[in-house]
C-alpha cells in the first residue's frame, strides 16, 4: 500500500503541469461558464420557465456538450498524457527498476488517470449548481431555487464516470503499448465516432461497444415506462447494460494490460 501511495504522488508532480491535469478543472469550468452567459443573455425569454424546466435546459445543454463528444475525448487524452510521460523522457525501463511492486507503479498510474476523470465530473456536478443558482440570484426571475436536483445530477455524472471507464482501459493500455501520437488517439479518435454512430443508429448491440457508452449512457438514464411524460418522476436508471459491459471491459483489460507488461521487455 506504500508503494502505491508513492507512486500515486509521484504522478501527481508528474503531471500538474500538464495539459490533461488542468483539463480536468477547467474545462468544467469553461463548459458550466458559457452556458450561464447563454441563459443571462436569454434570461427575457426563460422568465416564464419553471424551475424544473430551467434545470432540464441547463444541465441538459451542459451534458450535450461532455457527455456525448467531451467525456469519450477526454478519457483518451487524459490516457495518453499519463503514459506519454514516461514515453517522451524514455523512463520506462528506469521507472520499473525502482524498488517498487510493478503492479503498484502500473496500478498508480491507472488510478491517476481514473482520478482525474472522477475530479472533471465533480466539478462539472458542482459548477452547474453553483452557477444555476448564481443564476436565480443575478436575474431572479430565473427560477432556480424553486427545484432542487443535486441528487439527480450526481447520479448522472456518477454514470457517466463508470460508462467511461471501459474507454480509459482500453486506452491506457494502447498508450502503454505505443509512444507515438497518433495509434492511440486515433483509434480513440475513430472509436469515439463509430460509438456516437451506433449509439444514434439505435443499433441494439451498441452496448457491447465500450465507445459508445458514454451516449448510451445519456440516453438509457430514464427507465422505460407507459406513465404519461407529464406524471413521471426524474428517476435515473444508473445500472443499465452499458455500464455493466463498461465494467467488465475496465476490470479485464486493467488485468491484461499489466499481464502484458510482465512480458514485455520495456525499452
Amino acid at each position: 500500500m506504500k508503494a502505491f501511495l508513492l507512486s500515486l504522488r509521484s504522478e501527481f508532480y508528474k503531471t500538474r503541469k500538464t495539459l490533461a491535469f488542468w483539463c480536468a478543472i477547467l474545462l468544467p469550468l469553461l463548459i458550466c461558464l458559457l452556458m450561464t452567459i447563454g441563459f443571462l443573455t436569454n434570461a427575457e425569454k426563460m422568465a416564464s420557465w419553471p424551475g424544473e424546466l430551467l434545470w432540464i435546459r441547463f444541465v441538459g445543454n451542459v451534458l450535450n456538450v461532455m457527455g456525448v463528444l467531451l467525456l469519450p475525448m477526454f478519457t483518451v487524452f487524459t490516457a495518453y498524457s499519463i503514459n506519454n510521460i514516461e514515453h517522451r523522457a524514455d523512463t520506462w525501463k528506469m521507472l520499473f527498476s525502482l524498488p517498487l511492486p510493478k503492479f503498484a507503479v502500473y496500478s498508480a498510474k491507472y488510478i491517476y488517470a481514473l482520478l482525474l476523470i472522477f475530479i472533471s465530473l465533480a466539478l462539472f456536478v458542482l459548477f452547474t449548481i453553483g452557477f444555476a443558482n448564481l443564476l436565480s440570484v443575478i436575474k431572479p426571475e430565473l427560477r432556480f431555487n424553486e427545484y432542487h436536483m443535486e441528487f439527480t445530477l450526481m447520479q448522472i455524472y456518477f454514470k457517466l464516470f463508470l460508462s467511461a471507464l471501459g474507454i480509459l482501459s482500453l486506452q491506457f493500455l494502447f498508450s502503454l503499448l505505443w509512444k507515438d501520437f497518433l495509434k492511440p488517439m486515433g483509434i480513440g479518435f475513430v472509436g469515439t465516432i463509430s460509438g456516437i454512430i451506433m449509439a444514434s443508429a439505435g443499433w441494439k448491440y451498441a452496448y457491447l461497444f465500450p465507445y459508445s457508452h458514454p451516449m448510451l449512457a445519456l440516453t438509457n438514464m430514464m427507465p422505460r415506462t407507459k406513465a404519461p411524460a407529464q406524471s413521471r418522476q426524474l428517476v435515473i436508471n444508473i445500472f443499465t447494460d452499458d455500464v455493466y459491459v463498461s465494467l467488465a471491459v475496465a476490470v479485464v483489460v486493467f488485468f491484461a494490460g499489466f499481464f502484458i507488461l510482465q512480458k514485455r521487455s520495456i525499452k
